[in-house]
């Protein structure tokens, strides 16, 4: 078997547009991947089709020799969007691998741990406030206008089983669209009481909704500085939050943000491979540490949990992608000990379950494994080509 066509394919996701990497062998089966080009990823795309020749006449079912000859013709820039390309090939050969053996992913790591994960609803309340305008008309839900709004989707939470829920912290302002709440200043992103009576309110507002058994948490991502991480920290430990979640390039600071709070820790999505993560270890800068089977590849996101599971560091599947990727980062938690949580967007356009050939389950709060060869589903190209992408 010899790869033979490379082909990106992108759709429009509602907020996001979603990207899907296809490799064609010569024996007529595919290999579907997802990958993400959203926000700071832009041009990842142009560096999957530049490493075409790497792979092109490779057997795809040497999953591991592939992963070793992009990281070698790589390594010079690594922890980029070269990084994400090579993940790229990585899963869509592991999707040809298990087709050609008629088995689903996780049978090639040993088999599956668990049948069902636990999800927690992501970006709970953001799409609803930044894309406003697609909910009531394009999907069948209701906006949030407000900080009031959130307290109906806090009762709709608890009401669909999920066992927890996390938020972004949003930026109201009248006569205009909502965002992200960042930290004052195009740079300095120093922490405000204004910004801080706001995360009070929203996760307040929340909590009324859905109530002391839905868990709490928030992702501050990268806008604040650890002054700023440190003083959120301590407004929301009244709050028994599931975690606090943040990104900082600097184990040490981190490690002395955890020491500091009473509310757990996540972060690391942004931290691609091993070698990347070990010094955050090192640290002890996290309570849970998050891995993205769509950016490292499912090889990779192993390795990285099992390394993880040596410091005893609980996982929690990174899944802010499309319908492939929420297949993906199930195999990848069904597979490893240290499961923590999988993260999931409930909120969704019509056509999102419509890009797969067997659509997902979602059953009391838990994302079912799925069964069949691969991934356990292709892409639907007539649909991808319906919705073509707005970026």
């Amino acid at each position: 078997m010899k790869i033979v066509a490379v082909e990106d394919l992108h759709v429009d996701g509602g907020w996001d547009d979603w990207s899907f990497l296809k490799l064609t062998t010569d024996t007529g089966l595919v290999g579907w991947s997802e990958f993400n080009q959203a926000r700071g990823r832009r041009g990842l795309a142009q560096v999957i089709r530049g490493l075409a020749d790497l792979v092109i006449g490779e057997d795809p079912r040497n999953v591991g020799k592939l992963a070793a000859k992009l990281y070698s013709a790589t390594q010079s820039t690594t922890g980029g969007l070269q990084s994400l390309a090579a993940g790229a090939y990585e899963n869509a050969c592991l999707d040809l691998k298990a087709k050609a053996l008629g088995v689903p992913v996780y049978e090639l790591f040993g088999g599956a741990l668990r049948q069902s994960m636990p999800v927690y609803w992501s970006h709970c309340g953001l799409y609803r406030a930044k894309s406003a305008h697609l909910f009531g008309s394009v999907i069948d839900a209701a906006p949030v206008r407000s900080v009031a709004d959130l307290e109906a989707l806090g009762a709709e939470v608890k009401a669909k089983g999920f066992g927890a829920l996390k938020t972004n912290l949003l930026r109201f302002a009248p006569g205009q669209n909502a965002a992200v709440a960042r930290g004052a200043g195009a740079f300095e992103l120093n922490v405000t009481k204004e910004l801080v009576d706001m995360v009070v309110a929203q996760l307040e507002t929340l909590r009324g909704g859905a109530g002391a058994g839905v868990g709490l948490m928030m992702d501050l991502n990268f806008n604040f500085k650890p002054e700023g991480f440190r003083r959120m920290a301590r407004a929301v430990e009244d709050f028994d939050m599931t975690w606090l979640e943040m990104d900082s390039h600097a184990p040490a600071a981190l490690a002395g943000i955890r020491a500091t709070s009473r509310t757990p820790i996540a972060s690391l999505e942004a931290v691609l491979g091993r070698r990347a993560l070990l010094p955050y270890l090192d640290a002890q800068a996290v309570d849970v540490a998050i891995v993205d089977v769509v950016f490292n590849g499912m090889l990779e996101s192993v390795k990285m949990a099992a390394l993880l599971d040596a410091y005893d560091v609980n996982v929690a599947a990174h899944n802010s992608h499309g319908p492939l990727g929420s297949l993906m980062s199930a195999h990848f938690c069904s597979v490893i000990p240290n499961f923590r949580i999988m993260e999931y967007d409930e909120d969704e356009v019509p056509w999102r379950r419509a890009l797969l050939t067997q659509p997902w389950t979602v059953k009391n709060g838990s994302f079912q494994l799925p069964t069949g060869p691969g991934w356990g589903a292709d892409i639907v190209e007539d649909v991808v080509r319906a919705h073509p992408p707005r970026h």
